[in-house]
């Protein structure tokens, strides 16, 4: 089954490059096998939260070929467990989205189509590889549909952003091909399950070394201050589609990588450099939150507020330092449900931001105004999303950042404070964004304007509900992150606190 979810895109991908010529084929046939994909995604998060089975290492749906390339101990090996699930629908679901989001496209709608099937192939690989080798081929394979995506359909300053965006994640990718060799040469083996909790062993580099060549590669991709300057330029010159895919789950490679590879395989590494992450983590939120309320572009505004939100999901995972030796679960739940929440809130905030300047013509906040009059159902829409953002009540936003807050605040109580102190400055680049936006008086040139299209508002309607579901009632994803995180809290406290 994980085969079909990984591999069914990149056939679709085919079928599309060698086979189908008319560009509303080509359409439809991509949007098809987005329905399905996600359909296959569902049906796996479904059985993962009925069944009550386990496989090797607490991970289920696992498919094993030991005879990929035998002489260098490399397989192929897909699994999945309650952390990568919920990623694994979150991609079906956002590239169902983008594909929607493009249906309007023109230019070279064959290669378009092709390249972000392929995508999709790519970045479900990375949270289902349960090989090193695997995980870093997914994990560069990701780079080639990207580069091609923004500097041929994006805008604006394309070929910087797409080679900017090339060069930070090659660089980060360097580390962590560094890291996994280092692994490789000392244990002997590929298998991320059998790595977990490896610190004990024997090792050709220090364990901090490697601990800190897998968060380096991680931390660009994530991103971490001061390594994120690559993420606003590629947001701002990315197709919307693309920028969908880019803060909804690209971003979240690099959570995932911390998680399952620096904190799952170095936990003692991970709670002695607890306080680095956590510093890191409050300078990413502030920084991010400050430097969102001088922006006037619409895009760039969501761009550096991706910045701050996902310093959110890094002082989750900050929160590894017990308190008297016990390692509470909340703080890693809460970080990887920061992934998840901010992948749907974003993804439909980049969503509603195309439909607004294909409409308008333009991402100027001071040149609109009053558009909720002509737009109400994208205002709803950019509202709900912008409400969630901030952390509202009843919202999955407001899950995600309590689980943060409340697990990190025993460990680090005063840089906790001041990531707080971030969603007051939020709300004000929200509210005032939203306000300009779409309220007050309409602006003569916009009073021809229309609203979203049927075929606009599926997307839309798609990611509002899992917006309301998850902050109504958060178990459903919640209780099957905890149980993936399971092993790795195991972990930290065998190591204890410091």
């Amino acid at each position: 089954m994980l085969s079909a979810i990984v591999f069914l895109p990149l056939a679709g991908a085919m079928v599309i490059l060698l086979l189908l010529k008319d560009a509303r084929q080509i359409r439809l046939f991509a949007a098809a096998v987005t329905v399905v994909e996600l359909a296959l995604a569902v049906a796996a998060f479904v059985i993962f939260r009925t069944e009550d089975y386990r496989r090797v290492g607490d991970m289920e749906m696992v498919e094993v070929y030991r005879d990929w390339i035998p002489a260098l101990n490399i397989q192929y090996h897909l699994g999945v467990d309650g952390l990568s699930t919920p990623l694994v629908l979150l991609t079906a679901l956002l590239g169902m989205c983008a594909v929607f989001a493009s249906l309007h496209v023109q230019l070279r709608v064959k290669e378009y189509f092709m390249w972000l099937l392929v995508l999709q192939t790519a970045v479900t690989g990375v949270f289902v590889s349960l090989d090193l080798v695997l995980f870093f081929i997914f994990w560069e394979l990701e780079l080639l549909p990207m580069y091609f995506l923004i500097s041929i359909w994006g805008s604006g300053r394309k070929e910087y952003s797409a080679m900017k965006f090339l060069i930070f994640t090659l660089l980060g990718s360097a580390f962590m091909l560094v890291g996994i060799l280092a692994l490789y040469f000392s244990v002997g083996t590929f298998n991320i399950v059998e790595l977990q909790n490896i610190e004990g062993a024997q090792l050709i580099l220090p364990a901090g070394t490697v601990f800190a060549l897998l968060f380096a590669a991680f931390a660009v991709k994530l991103p971490v201050w001061p390594v994120h300057t690559w993420l606003p330029d590629a947001h701002t010159d990315a197709p919307t589609a693309v920028s969908v895919m880019l803060a909804g789950v690209l971003l979240k490679m690099g959570g995932y990588g911390m998680i399952r590879m620096a904190v799952g395989m170095f936990p003692g590494r991970a709670q002695e450099y607890a306080w680095v992450l956590a510093v890191l983590a409050v300078i990413s939120v502030l920084y991010g939150a400050v430097v969102t309320v001088r922006q006037t572009d619409l895009k760039r505004l969501i761009a550096f507020s991706s910045i701050s939100h996902m310093g959110y999901v890094l002082l989750g995972i900050a929160s590894v330092v017990g308190v008297g030796g016990a390692v509470s679960s909340v703080g890693l739940t809460g970080a990887a449900m920061q992934m998840f929440t901010h992948g749907t809130i974003t993804g439909l905030l980049f969503l509603l931001v195309g439909l607004v300047y294909d409409k308008a013509h333009t991402r100027h906040i001071p040149d609109m105004g009053g558009l909720a009059a002509r737009m109400p159902i994208i205002a709803v829409g950019f509202l709900i999303a912008g409400l969630a953002s901030l952390g509202l009540p009843g919202t999955s936003g407001f899950v995600s950042e309590l689980l943060v807050f409340l697990g990190t605040f025993e460990v680090w109580s005063w840089i906790t404070a001041l990531a707080v102190f971030a969603i007051v400055i939020t709300a004000g680049y929200i509210l005032w964004m939203v306000q300009r936006v779409f309220f007050g008086p309409l602006l003569p040139r916009f009073a021809s304007l229309g609203d979203t299209t049927v075929v606009e508002a599926v997307p839309m309607a798609l990611l509002v509900i899992a917006i309301m579901v998850v902050g109504v009632y958060p178990a459903i994803v919640s209780d099957v992150f905890k149980q993936g995180l399971e092993p790795i809290i195991q972990s930290l406290q065998q190591v204890g606190g410091p």
